[in-house]
């Protein structure tokens, strides 16, 4: 170990120099390229003099200089906070170089730039050489003879000024090559796969390698795939199967004319062969071509970087000698679509010219006296990182502007400018006379040239040229934010010079870096999301690399992911033994197995028919089968069990139930029968699914027949999605393993409490943390530190959050900023420091439901925990807790309003589940209409049993077939659909000659027959509305307590209610239910009835009764007489509408006006139906 160091005898002090300002730097000089491992600072000695941020440099040359930065981000070091302590930095990755600088940013107020400074390192030694021209080569030919390697690395460093060249290239057998070419900056890999064929590129890496530093390349080759390493970023490449066992017979860089590669390489290395060494040994397997040196000759290039808006350069303008003209030169690269690149004022004519990047074109503008006087634009996409050159003059009456030496554009003006005073290139000094109205430039800039001449930008450094302000001179401080690719799951990268932005469109992912998937991770989540059955996006892992995929969710009952189903029949082949088919599925196999994985419960069926077996024997009793099949993650294991047996029991259900048609064999088709017979069943072992394949074996026997089956896989329930945990108190908590989130971690869960605070996560590291809590009734908040000090992200709720019901957490922290929702509340987000740490570092064990401390511990439920996108076992590890249970129940408080239309909520252990008994509709959340299409001779009758019955018999029939016999009042409601009138739509009857009628008379408006009392007539309610008969949907709910009645009709544009009170009837009226056969109907009615009724009805409900749908779902257990076609439709759906119901849609706003029209009529309705009734 060596050290550098710079430090005085006691009272001289150290370095300081005469001016404090961030224009002062140290070099440092360390004789010869080092590698370097550490710093160390000290203030001077004696006083009062410290730095307290600095910026460290390294070069090979002393120009050129390339920043220091730790985790690729922090470009400062933090100093001395007195003059004595020594402060230590070990880099995070060594540098290697001859030359250090130290450039001050910050010092101790009370005093002045002061310094000790110590520098440890190593020598470093390396083999180097230089490729000056197209001819230029350096070949390894390896010895003749077989090798049949499945492994090869080569490896080496380079440094170039061009963007483009080839740096190596392999061959070997068959016109199988390998290349790694640099194309603007990047890094390409290409294989060639035969002499007649093009080069494909496989892989592409690095960026900005034409910066004239070092960059560490590394190709490793495996079996199946390579490994391609650029810098510290290593991407792994699947290969064609023909570079497997490939052979190598040279390798190196080649004369390649189309694309010479200018620059040096170092330690190129071949199996850990250095070929450059070979070279200069003059080894005979190694030829050199051309111009080749074995050092490293480095041109100087000064570039400047405009870091920010204050940074500008002004230099002198052109001479008088030359004032019939302007001639300036430079070239820039940038990340940003607009700046100001140039500006100079005009003499004698008080204007001023503007050259400036706009939408990424390059633009000139003359002003004068507030007037645009001319325009011209040039090149295109110039924020593309690359150096583009520019070429201003003016001569002779003709303006031309050119972009990369015409190649990316000229744009000429017949006109003639001539610069005055001085240029300023990247902005201004601040004066009021003259503003810059654009976009500063942040970039870099070289090859400054005014009149032709070039700009000596060190002279400019030393303040002997020009003037400029906050400025990095003899570096370029690009960076790009994309190399690699921050933004996940195929978001598209694009950066301006300080920040990144993620496109995640299409991707299926959402977030700053398109981590969250906007997907659900099973048909469970989306049903408890409210969903119906359909086709949905799954994302099994959430934030996880396996990607969504389209299944079917089957809501009614269990959820179901689906794949296709697999039918064939066989005829006997005498060209062979065996039938091999292999069953492909739609999803991807990560995609497959994570979904079986996670699924509480899989199957699949399997199914065989034979005639005369032993046609494809399944299995026999001895010896090995005739016939098997694969099934299992990848290609699958052989299985020799069929559908409804076990595994490895060589048997079919048959043999396992002992039923088979032959007790001597253990499965149907081993009988070798001339009937057919069946072995079918399901494969409900998760770790046997799916089925890959199928072998049938003794194909050739004629006379044989059979036809196999394989059904569609289904899977139901998500392990992961209920999966919780129970914290009885505040001292309890679960720990797992330390969670590591370096670079960007999502975590998400759910939970439920009584309590106002406590802590659901926590992980700590040395000086890291990260922690999710609830601060009160109505916060969380997600906090963490990853070396810039604590952040916080907080989210406030309108409601209490700690009312017992599921809520859910979504936090999550990457490069670019952190995030936290809960439940649907818009995402509260904090933006990371652009140039700070944003490694997370942590050590500790991850606490749930507490902390390492054992205070402010949690106290409640937590659910479906989830760190970047795999799902911890709470309840395993709750099994082993004391303090915390398994499970949690209680969750129709959350999800019970997912029942509607009087569905009842019913816990179960892992969710809930919406009886619909009591309810006129069905499906999973009662919400589907029950509807039926009526010709005119079909109708449905319903008989009530009687009250012993009903007393004697009552847990045997389902609670929507029967009620209360003795009525104070009923609710009767149902949707219907008609085109004739008059029609009968619902009628009940008691013995008593007492009955309700419901119709639509023959001026089509809706019509309520009540009697009440025998000894007294019908009493009719009319409503005002009319054309009931249109054919439209139109729901009515009648509503009787006593004597009152209330009737509402809902039509497609508004609804109206009347309420009207029955004559005579004391409060102990009774409706006496069942009705009977030989009730006698009262004439007229009965001509109505007699009419039928065509049209359709919809969710009819009488209290707590469905005729409709005890008809239609339970016609064997209801008491219901159905006459003629009764046919189930969806005819009551209000998407099944007539083809004009879009017209008839209105807002809510509509509604309500128009409803409120209709209200104002009802005092006076209910007068002239009261007055109607005493007539």
């Amino acid at each position: 170990m060596l050290f550098f160091s710079l430090s005085l005898p006691a009272g001289a002090g150290g370095w300081s120099p005469l001016t404090s300002d961030r224009y002062q730097w140290l070099e440092v000089s360390l004789g010869e390229r080092t590698k370097i491992t550490a710093v160390a600072t000290q203030g001077r000695y004696g006083s009062s003099d410290w730095l307290t941020s600095y910026l460290l440099m390294f070069s090979d040359t002393g120009h050129n200089w390339k920043q220091y930065r730790q985790e690729d981000s922090i470009g400062s070091f933090p100093g001395n906070s007195n003059a004595d302590s020594v402060v230590q930095y070990k880099l995070q990755q060594p540098a290697f170089a001859r030359f250090l600088r130290l450039i001050p940013l910050a010092w101790n107020p009370s005093g002045r730039i002061g310094l000790r400074l110590e520098t440890y390192g190593c020598p470093y030694s390396s083999d180097v050489v230089s490729l000056d021209d197209g001819s230029s080569s350096l070949v390894y030919r390896l010895s003749p003879g077989p090798r049949r390697s499945s492994r090869d690395v080569v490896s080496l460093k380079f440094k170039t000024l061009r963007n483009s060249g080839t740096l190596l290239h392999a061959e070997g057998e068959e016109g199988l090559s390998l290349s790694l070419e640099l194309e603007r900056g990047k890094l390409q890999l290409l294989l060639k796969q035969g002499s007649s064929s093009e080069p494909r590129r496989v892989a592409s890496l690095g960026s900005l390698l034409d910066d004239q530093h070092w960059h560490y390349i590394a190709v490793e080759r495996h079996s199946s795939h390579l490994n391609l390493t650029v810098d510290k970023h290593t991407e792994r490449v699947q290969i064609p199967a023909e570079f497997s066992h490939w052979d190598m017979e040279q390798v190196g860089k080649p004369a390649i004319s189309r694309r010479n590669f200018h620059g040096c390489l170092e330690n190129l290395l071949y199996n850990d062969l250095n070929l450059i060494e070979l070279a200069k040994d003059k080894d005979h397997q190694v030829t050199v071509v051309g111009n080749v040196t074995f050092s490293c000759a480095e041109p100087v290039s000064i570039a400047v970087t405009f870091p920010g808006p204050q940074s500008f350069l002004q230099l002198p303008g052109p001479t008088a000698s030359s004032s019939a003209g302007v001639s300036v030169g430079f070239q820039f690269r940038t990340w940003n679509k607009a700046g100001l690149l140039l500006t100079f004022a005009l003499p004698q004519e008080g204007g001023v010219v503007w050259l400036y990047l706009s939408e990424a074109r390059l633009r000139l503008q003359i002003h004068k006296a507030g007037r645009t006087l001319l325009e011209l634009t040039a090149g295109s996409a110039l924020n593309d990182g690359q150096w583009h050159s520019v070429e201003l003059n003016s001569r002779r009456g003709r303006l031309t502007v050119a972009v990369d030496k015409d190649e990316g554009g000229v744009a000429h003006a017949s006109s003639s400018i001539t610069a005055g005073g001085q240029l300023f290139f990247g902005g201004k000094k601040d004066s009021q006379e003259c503003l810059n109205p654009f976009s500063i430039f942040q970039g870099c800039m070289r090859l400054l040239s005014v009149e032709n001449q070039p700009v000596d930008l060190i002279m400019v450094q030393q303040r002997l040229l020009g003037n400029y302000s906050h400025l990095l001179i003899d570096m370029c401080g690009i960076i790009d934010r994309c190399s690699p690719s921050r933004c996940e799951h195929g978001g598209r990268c694009s950066q301006s010079w300080t920040v990144f932005h993620c496109n995640c469109s299409d991707s299926g992912y959402s977030g700053a870096t398109c981590r969250s998937s906007v997907y659900e991770q099973s048909c469970e989540a989306y049903k408890h999301n409210g969903n119906t059955s359909g086709h949905f996006y799954i994302d099994v892992d959430g934030s996880g690399p396996i990607k969504p995929q389209l299944v079917y969710c089957n809501m009614t009952g269990d959820t179901h992911t689906h794949t296709h189903t697999h039918t064939r029949s066989l005829q006997p082949s005498p060209g062979g033994n065996q039938h091999l088919v292999h069953f492909d599925y739609s999803t991807e196999e990560e995609q497959l197995s994570a979904a079986i994985s996670q699924s509480e419960h899989c199957e699949q069926e399997l199914s065989y028919q034979c005639i005369k077996g032993v046609f494809a024997c399944v299995c026999v009793s001895e010896g090995s089968p005739f016939s098997w099949w694969l099934g299992g993650p990848g290609p699958g294991r052989v299985r020799t069990y069929w559908g409804g047996a076990q595994p490895g029991s060589q048997q079919c259900a048959c043999g396992l139930q002992g039923d088979c048609v032959d007790p001597q064999h253990y499965c149907n088709c081993d009988a070798d029968r001339m009937e057919w017979t069946e072995d079918s069943g399901l494969l409900t072992h998760k770790e046997s699914l799916p089925v890959r394949s199928l072998v049938l074996g003794d194909i050739q026997r004629p006379g044989s027949e059979a036809a196999y089956r394989v059904g569609p896989l289904r899977c139901h329930g998500d392990k992961n999605f209920w999966n919780a945990a129970f914290f009885d108190k505040e001292t309890s908590y679960l720990h797992f393993p330390t969670f590591h989130g370096e670079l960007s971690a999502d975590i998400s869960f759910l939970f439920k409490t009584t309590a106002s605070s406590g802590v659901f996560l926590e992980n700590l590291g040395i000086k890291d943390f990260i922690r999710i809590e609830l601060s009160s009734s109505t916060q969380v908040v997600f906090s963490f530190d990853v070396g810039n000090g604590p952040l916080e992200v907080r989210v406030e709720s309108s409601v209490p959050l700690n009312d017992n019901r599921w809520h859910r957490v979504r936090a999550e922290r990457n490069i670019k900023e952190a995030s936290l929702r809960l439940d649907g509340l818009p995402a509260a987000t904090q933006e990371a420091p652009t140039d700070g740490h944003f490694h997370l570092q942590l050590n500790s064990q991850l606490f749930i439901g507490g902390t390492a401390s054992r205070q402010k511990g949690f106290r409640g439920c937590i659910r479906s925990l989830q760190l970047n996108g795999v799902t911890l076992d709470l309840e395993e590890r709750a099994r082993i807790t004391p303090g915390v249970r398994p499970g949690c129940p209680g969750h129709c408080s959350s999800y019970g309003s997912f029942c509607q239309n009087g569905g009842r909520c019913v816990e179960r252990a892992n969710g809930f589940h919406c009886d619909c008994g009591l309810s006129a509709y069905t499906g999973v959340f009662c919400h589907t209409e029950v509807s039926a299409s009526f010709k005119s001779g079909t109708s449905i009758s319903y008989t009530f049993k009687e009250p012993y019955e009903l007393s004697r018999n009552s847990s045997a029939l389902p609670s929507s077939i029967y009620s209360d016999m003795t009525l104070r009042g009923e609710n009767v409601s149902l949707s219907f659909r008609t085109n004739q009138s008059p029609a009968v739509l619902f009628y009940v009857s008691s013995y008593y000659r007492e009955y309700l009628a419901l119709l639509i008379n023959k001026h089509d408006m809706l019509e309520v027959r009540y009697k009440m009392d025998n000894s007294r007539d019908v009493e009719v309610l009319r409503s005002r509305v009319r054309s009931l008969a249109n054919g439209q949907l139109h729901t009515v709910s009648i509503r009787r307590l006593t004597d009152s009645v209330s009737v509402q009709v809902k039509l497609p544009h508004y609804f109206v209610k009347f309420f009207v009170v029955l004559c005579c009837v004391g409060q102990s009226l009774a409706l006496m239910l069942p009705s009977s056969e030989s009730d006698e109907m009262d004439p007229d009615l009965a001509r109505l009835v007699s009419l039928g009724f065509a049209g359709c009805l919809s969710v009819v409900q009488f209290n707590s009764i469905s005729p409709l749908k005890a008809a239609l779902l339970h016609p064997d257990t209801s008491p219901v007489i159905i006459t003629g076609p009764l046919v189930q439709s969806n005819c009551g759906s209000s998407a099944a509408a007539n083809p004009y119901a879009a017209e008839n849609t209105h807002h809510l706003s509509e509604v309500t006006v128009s409803a409120r029209k209709q209200l104002e009529n009802i005092s006076s309705l209910k007068e002239e139906q009261r007055t109607a009734l005493k007539t």
